[in-house]
């Protein structure tokens, strides 16, 4: 499937495959989208499949928003690449067994 680009309000919905394919439809859609606004949000709900090439630039829009204190939402139940990305683990911090923690 293509890949379909719709928004409303800084809300922006993709259908379809994100993939090496169609990259240059998705990197012109949110080409400087940080110039024009400060805060986005991006549902891949309908996103089919996704392969390396469109995490990656997710990823660069990730650290574009970043880089420019912009706010970025990439929301939806989409694929599981996406997510195995993106997950981050809490860092394990070691406690003396003397200590009082105070929660």
């Amino acid at each position: 499937m293509d890949l379909e680009i719709t928004n409303y309000n800084n809300r922006f919905q993709i259908k379809g495959s994100l993939n090496k394919l169609n990259l240059k439809t998705f990197n012109a859609h949110f080409a400087n989208i940080f110039d024009k606004l400060d805060d986005i949000h991006i549902n891949i709900e309908s996103v089919e499949s996704i392969d390396r090439a469109g995490v990656m630039a997710l990823a660069r829009l990730h650290n574009e928003s970043i880089n420019k204190s912009k706010k970025l939402s990439i929301i939806g139940c989409g694929c599981k690449e996406l997510y195995q990305h993106f997950k981050a683990e809490e860092p394990q911090v070691a406690v003396p067994a003397n200590a009082i923690v105070v929660a």
